[in-house]
C-alpha cells in the first residue's frame, strides 16, 4: 500500500515542484490501495505543486429537449423520463461519481474553487483566472488556460481516456462539436462546444514516446506530459488525419456524427 511519501516522491520523479501547474486525473484502482485514501492524494499535490485543476463535472444536471440541431449525436424527444431526473445545477453539488472519489475531495477543500460551467465545470487551486475564463461557450478555456502557463498533464493511475485536454486539441483541430442542455436555476440553458467521446484517447500513448515522463508507483503508474505539447501533437495529427482519436464501437453517436461530418 502506497502513502503520502511514495506519491510525493513520484510527483517529484516526474519534475513537479512548487512552481509546476497541472490538469490532474486520478484513479486509484490500479495501486491496490494508498493509505489515507483520496485525502492522501490530494495532499500530497497541494502540498507539491503550486497550481491544480481537476474536473468537477456534474452531467446529471443535462436535459434531451424534444427538438434540437441535426446531427447532434442525441434522439430528441426519446427521454422524457430520465429528464424528469435530472437536478439544477448548484455550485456545492457532489462531482459525478464515475470521475472517482479524489476529485471530490479536491473539489470540498475550503482553498479550491470552481468554475461554474452546469455540466462540466471545474475545481481549482491557484487557477481562478483559468476558472473565470470558462463560459458556456467555451467549456474548456480551463485547459486553454493552463496551455498558456506551460501547465501537464498529470495522470496517476488514469489513462489517456480521462484526458479531458485532448477534446481541447479537437477543437484547435477544427473538430465537430456538440450542443448540450443543463438545468440552471435560471432554467434550461444551452451549452455549445461540447465535447464528444473519449474512448478512443489512448491511441496518443504511441505519439508521445520521448516527450510523457512516467514513473512507478506501487502498482501502478503516474504520467506527466506538457501541456502544449500534448495539444500541439494532438491537433496536428487529427488536421493530417481527420478520423484521428474517434473510438471503433458500434454505435457510438458521437464519433459517428464526427466521421459523418469529414466525408
Amino acid at each position: 500500500m502506497i502513502g503520502y511519501r511514495d506519491l510525493v516522491r513520484a510527483l517529484t520523479e516526474l519534475e513537479l515542484d512548487a512552481h509546476s501547474r497541472v490538469i490532474a486525473h486520478v484513479s486509484l484502482e490500479p495501486f491496490g490501495g494508498v493509505q489515507g485514501g483520496a485525502e492522501t492524494v490530494v495532499g500530497a499535490l497541494h502540498s507539491l505543486v503550486e497550481t491544480v485543476v481537476m474536473p468537477a463535472f456534474t452531467r446529471r444536471t443535462m436535459v434531451v429537449p424534444p427538438v434540437g440541431p441535426p446531427d447532434n449525436a442525441l434522439e430528441y424527444g426519446t427521454q422524457v423520463e430520465a429528464n424528469l431526473d435530472a437536478v439544477v445545477f448548484d455550485p456545492n453539488m457532489p462531482v459525478d461519481e464515475d470521475l472517482g472519489t479524489v476529485p471530490e475531495v479536491f473539489r470540498s477543500l475550503a482553498s479550491s474553487e470552481r468554475s461554474l460551467h452546469p455540466i462540466i465545470s471545474f475545481s481549482a487551486k491557484s487557477a481562478e483566472e483559468a476558472l473565470t475564463r470558462q463560459a458556456l461557450d467555451h467549456p474548456l478555456a480551463p485547459v486553454e488556460w493552463l496551455a498558456e502557463y506551460d501547465a501537464d498533464v498529470l495522470l496517476i493511475g488514469a489513462d489517456h481516456r480521462r484526458n479531458v485536454s485532448l477534446h481541447w486539441a479537437e477543437q484547435l483541430a477544427g473538430r465537430k462539436t456538440f450542443v448540450r442542455w443543463a438545468l440552471t436555476s435560471e432554467g434550461v440553458v444551452e451549452c455549445t462546444n461540447m465535447p464528444g467521446c473519449s474512448e478512443g484517447f489512448n491511441m496518443m500513448v504511441g505519439k508521445l514516446q520521448g516527450l510523457a515522463r512516467r514513473t512507478k508507483l506501487g502498482d501502478g503508474r503516474i504520467e506527466a506530459v506538457a501541456l502544449r505539447d500534448l495539444l500541439h501533437i494532438a491537433a496536428n495529427w487529427i488536421r493530417e488525419d481527420p478520423r484521428a482519436l474517434l473510438c471503433e464501437r458500434t454505435g457510438c453517436p458521437h464519433c459517428a456524427a464526427i466521421r459523418a461530418s469529414v466525408r
